[in-house]
């Protein structure tokens, strides 16, 4: 009797696979749909194309052992196990730009200049907030670089408000140079 023929290969070896194959699967359509929203379309098809291919393999495996539980397990497992690590790539590659509104209250002239440190633009406006005069922040931001503000705003102005929204598209402005040439390539990508 071949391995492939084994009970201890149906009942264990291809659920694994089929749990691995769903958890590249699932986190390739993660990052499909992630790079969709933020405009990049020629980089989307390409991965629209791996999600498919290792989704047609693996619901394969399982549609041939409808009877195999441990197959349907895997499949499941594999697919919830994929949503989070699809998650986890798309916060580490952290595509795109977000904006931060920071609400502060005037006289702030030393948080404004340590984010203008950043090589960021900064944009400064004064308002009239619920108790008086605040100064209202805006930045445009690469959403790798967010850490990075948020600590400058806890660090020098620990009550600010802000709020920080995904940017799809950003047209002119001031930002740093870019370094990353992962980045510049999928820059170069984005359709407009």
């Amino acid at each position: 009797m071949e391995f492939a023929d084994s009970t201890l290969f149906n009942m264990f070896v291809i659920p694994l696979l089929i749990c691995l194959a769903r958890i590249t699967d699932v986190s390739i359509g993660t990052i499909k749909i992630i790079f969709i929203a933020k405009g990049y379309r020629y980089i989307a098809p390409f991965l629209a194309f791996l999600e498919i291919l290792i989704w047609l393999l693996a619901i394969g495996q399982v549609m041939k052992n409808l009877d195999n539980i441990p197959n349907i397990i895997g499949y499941a497992v594999g697919f919830s196990v994929g949503n989070f690590v699809g998650m986890v790539i798309e916060n580490r590659i952290a595509l795109g730009n977000v904006v931060i509104r920071i609400i502060t209250k005037n006289g702030d002239e030393y948080l404004i200049s340590q984010l203008r440190k950043t090589e960021y633009g900064v944009t400064v406006s004064k308002a009239e907030g619920a108790i008086g005069p605040v100064n209202i922040i805006f930045m445009v931001i690469k959403r790798t670089d967010l850490n990075k503000i948020v600590a400058i705003i806890n660090e020098y102005n620990p009550t600010a408000f802000y709020s920080i929204e995904d940017v799809r598209y950003v047209s002119e402005g001031v930002f740093p140079k870019e370094t990353s040439k992962i980045r510049s390539f999928l820059s170069l990508n984005k359709g407009k």
